[in-house]
C-alpha cells in the first residue's frame, strides 16, 4: 500500500468515527504492517492536506479526531440551534481549581473558594465526565482526591494538562474569583498548576 492510499484510509476511518481513534487502533487497520511513528507521520500530512479546509484533523488525549474549527461555529450553530448547557460560576469556579490544582480534595477546594462546595456540584462535574476521584489523601477521613479525565480534554480539544492556558494568560479577574494564584514554590504540584478550557 502507498502513502497515498495508506492515507485516505485514515482519512475515511477518522471521518467516519464518532469518538477519538488511537493511533494502535489505527495500526489494526493495517494489520499492524505500519509502525506508530509511520502512523503520526502521515496523521500530520493529513493535518497540512486539511489545513485550508472546514474541517481541521487535531490531537486530543484520547486519540486523532476531525472537527469543525471554531470560527465556523457561527454557522453551523444555525443548523443545530440547542443551546448548550449552561455552569454556574460556582460549577466553573470548581472546575478551574480541580483543573489547576489537581490532585485536590474537596477541603482543599473549599479552602480556596472559601465557601462550603455543595455535593450537587462535583456530581454535576463527576456525571459529565470532566472529574473523577484518583485516589485518597492520607489524612483523617481519607478524602478524596479528585483530577480532571481525558473525556474533559477531548471535550476543550486539548491533548495534556499542559496546554491550559498559564495562568498569567488567563483573565486576572477569573484567577482571582477561582483563588488560583500562582504557588510561590517549586513542587510538582505547583509545577502541575502553573502548566496546567467546553
Amino acid at each position: 500500500m502507498n502513502t497515498a492510499q495508506a492515507k485516505r484510509v485514515l482519512e475515511t476511518a477518522l471521518l467516519c468515527s464518532t469518538q477519538p481513534v488511537t493511533v494502535r487502533d489505527l495500526r489494526v487497520l493495517f494489520d499492524d504492517a505500519l509502525g506508530a511513528d509511520t502512523l503520526k507521520v502521515l496523521l500530520e500530512e493529513l493535518q497540512l492536506d486539511w489545513a485550508e479546509r472546514g474541517l481541521e484533523l487535531i490531537s486530543v488525549a484520547t486519540g486523532w479526531r476531525f472537527q469543525s474549527r471554531p470560527e465556523l461555529r457561527l454557522y453551523l450553530d444555525k443548523l443545530n440551534p440547542e443551546k448548550p448547557p449552561k455552569y454556574t460560576r460556582a460549577v466553573m469556579e470548581t472546575l478551574a481549581i480541580i483543573a489547576y490544582r489537581q490532585p485536590v480534595t474537596r477541603g482543599d477546594m473549599e479552602d480556596i473558594r472559601g465557601v462550603t462546595i455543595n455535593t450537587q456540584i462535583l456530581k454535576q462535574l463527576e456525571d459529565r465526565g470532566w472529574v473523577e476521584v484518583i485516589g485518597h489523601r492520607e489524612s483523617v477521613g481519607r478524602p478524596g482526591l479528585y483530577a480532571t479525565t481525558r473525556h474533559f480534554l477531548d471535550d476543550l480539544g486539548l491533548a495534556s494538562l499542559d496546554q491550559l492556558p498559564l495562568l498569567t494568560q488567563v483573565d486576572g479577574q477569573a484567577a482571582a474569583l477561582a483563588g488560583l494564584n500562582p504557588p510561590e514554590d517549586d513542587s510538582p504540584q505547583s509545577t502541575l498548576a502553573l502548566d496546567a478550557s467546553t
